[in-house]
């Protein structure tokens, strides 16, 4: 099960103790915000897209959207989310659970600049009713990121 290997992978560091398996689920930004107890916004949510057969993951604010003519400068190709059997498939953790922390070889991760502005942000952990509450150093640390990209818009 996904969310077991992220908790092995937190326990690897200490932080297994901060993973949170919610009685409700978290597999929207509302949901886990409600479920959490927090802003929407501060929801760090794992959007996961098709680049050239692998995935690519890209790690935003819950109130940031995809912005294509970023993307597609950033990456080089047109913005194509992963189905649900591509998700599974290429990153390893399901629709609802998509995070940056122990993903399929190949996967690329990267870390949107509309989350820079929180302390702390909620990413999910592997299951669609999990999370982790991370600072930005963090979140930096333990996503294996290749680097900060600018490729959202819509958020304050």
């Amino acid at each position: 099960m996904s969310i077991e290997r992220v908790k092995a992978y937190f326990r690897e560091y200490g932080l297994e103790g901060r993973v949170r398996e919610l009685d409700m689920s978290s597999a929207t930004v509302e949901l886990a915000a409600a479920a959490l107890n927090c802003e929407p916004r501060r929801i760090a949510k794992t959007l996961s897209f098709l680049k050239e057969g692998h995935a690519l993951l890209v790690v935003a604010a819950g109130d940031a959207k995809i912005d294509n003519r970023k993307y597609k400068e950033q990456f080089g190709t047109k913005a194509k989310m992963l189905s649900r059997e591509e998700a599974e498939t290429l990153v390893g953790h399901a629709v609802g659970g998509v995070c940056p922390f122990v993903v399929n070889e190949g996967t690329e991760v990267y870390l949107d600049v509309s989350l820079k502005r929180f302390e702390t942000v909620f990413p999910a952990c592997g299951s669609a009713n999990s999370a982790i509450e991370l600072t930005i150093p963090e979140l930096e640390r333990y996503s294996g990121y290749q680097k900060w990209v600018d490729v959202c818009k819509g958020y304050q």
